[in-house]
């Protein structure tokens, strides 16, 4: 028996397999976790936060009708655990003046249209107008037709910063009367301008809003000597002015019994603004828009029933948030759930949308994955097989042939350390055949090798086995 000089190799572990790989599977579905945190994080950065529970608005003087008006929304948004803050003004400059300036507290204000028509202020928004203010004046002496007549007399305008004094000036300037001339313009407004022309000390006197209460216009009406005026030009001053309107004062308004006034009588109108910062929540919004239905959509001697709140564009933008609602009202969620819930899964879909589109998807990606992973771990092996079976095909020493054997054992002992999915045994152990087809070229090399530096050696150096006779003698 000849000896061999192979070494005996040692036993070499077996794989572990295990039911599943969950660090594959892990790695597997990091992908589309990285791919979902980062449509959560593109969801989280465009969704609206929780409506805040306190809104701050800018109304006017204690008692007014803006002041009022925001004592009803205050009412209303306390129904939805909203708490608003109503601020006095002295009127609607101070207002815009309030929720423009930086660093504001106020979230919505009433602004007369008209106050900034060639200087609109960035970052504001109209949720729409919420009614009419009519401008009435009355006035002494003969029938006036044009408001140019008034040049030269004691005219009350309104107080200082009131929306009534700025629309006087602006048509009086139409008319070639302005500040500093022969006509006298007195901050008068209210029953204090009722007074002054009661008393003669004044030729006319411009009431609007607040300062146009129905008590205030029936007690001049009645007043000798005194007229309301009929803007006769009521149609050029809307055409000229978009933020004014042409009203008709019925007959009989102020008495039907007595048809006071006996004609119909021509006025002209801004229309009161409620405008709010772009910033403004959208559910807010909505519910700004609502409480401005039910205080000032009734019908009145001014506008008929549901003409306002009215997406009428002045001198600022319609939110898109107030013509969504004035187009198709609330969404789905706020019409039936209480406002709270529908806040909240409002926000929630928004953050459900990303992850469904992302995660389905992705969740049918990751067996495709995790078999990949799994099966690399097999057939990263077979180009470093592969050359060592070539090495063994080749003309090489008995040095080189050991070198290959060596690495193949290199890749055995790594081969059975793995660490495998039950399901893919079948690929660990035609990879093992692979290897063990591979060892045994090395190893018959290797015999071979051995045969031949063994055998009998000539005098020339030969050896035996080659120059031994084909065939043995007979």
């Amino acid at each position: 028996m000849k000896p061999s000089s192979a070494r005996k190799r040692p036993p070499r572990l077996v794989a572990r397999f295990v039911a599943i790989s969950w660090r594959d599977l892990a790695v597997s579905f990091g992908p589309i976790v990285l791919i979902c945190a980062l449509a959560i994080w593109a969801a989280v950065r465009l969704i609206q936060p929780a409506p805040p529970t306190t809104l701050t608005i800018s109304a006017g003087p204690v008692g007014s009708s803006f002041w009022n008006s925001a004592q009803k929304y205050k009412a209303i948004l306390a129904r939805n655990h909203i708490t608003l803050n109503v601020l006095a003004s002295e009127g609607s400059l101070q207002n815009l003046k309030r929720l423009a300036e930086p660093g504001t507290t106020v979230d919505v204000a009433f602004i007369q249209g008209g106050l900034a028509p060639d200087a609109p202020h960035a970052g504001l928004v109209s949720l729409g107008s919420v009614a009419y203010v009519p401008l009435v004046i009355f006035y002494r002496g003969p029938t006036l037709t044009r408001l140019s007549q008034f040049a030269g007399q004691r005219l009350a305008i309104g107080a200082e910063g009131s929306g009534t004094r700025e629309l006087a000036l602006a048509i009086l300037k139409a008319n070639g009367i302005t500040p500093g001339g022969s006509t006298a313009l007195l901050p008068l407004s209210g029953e204090d301008a009722a007074q002054a022309l009661i008393a003669g000390q004044v030729e006319a006197a411009f009431l609007a809003g607040d300062s146009a209460q129905p008590a205030v216009m029936s007690k001049l009406y009645r007043t000798p000597g005194v007229q309301l005026y009929d803007f006769v030009q009521a149609n050029a001053y809307a055409r000229r002015f978009p933020y004014l309107t042409k009203i008709t004062l019925p007959m009989g308004s102020f008495d039907l019994g007595r048809n006071l006034p006996s004609k119909p009588v021509y006025l002209i109108a801004p229309t009161v603004e409620l405008i709010a910062r772009e910033s403004l929540h959208p559910a807010l919004s909505d519910l700004l828009i609502e409480a401005a239905r039910e205080v000032h959509g009734k019908a009145s001697l001014m506008q008929h029933a549901g003409e306002f709140p009215a997406p009428l564009v002045h001198d600022f933008p319609v939110s898109d948030d107030a013509a969504r609602y004035y187009q198709s009202g609330k969404s789905f969620l706020y019409r039936t759930l209480p406002f709270w819930l529908a806040s909240l899964a409002d926000r929630l879909l928004v953050l459900l949308v990303p992850l469904i589109v992302v995660l389905i998807p992705g969740m049918r990606l990751v067996p495709a994955l995790y078999a990949w992973r799994v099966k690399s771990r097999i057939y990263r092996w077979y180009g470093a097989l592969i050359a060592i079976e070539r090495g063994a095909f080749s003309d090489i020493t008995r040095a080189e042939r050991q070198t290959l054997i060596e690495r193949l054992d290199v890749i055995e002992e790594s081969v059975n350390g793995l660490k495998m999915p039950l399901a893919y045994a079948d690929q660990f152990y035609v990879l093992r055949e692979h290897i063990g087809f591979v060892r045994s070229r090395l190893q018959r090399g290797r015999h071979a090798s051995q045969d031949v530096q063994d055998a009998p050696q000539n005098p020339d150096g030969t050896s035996t086995a080659s120059t031994a006779p084909d065939h043995p003698a007979a």
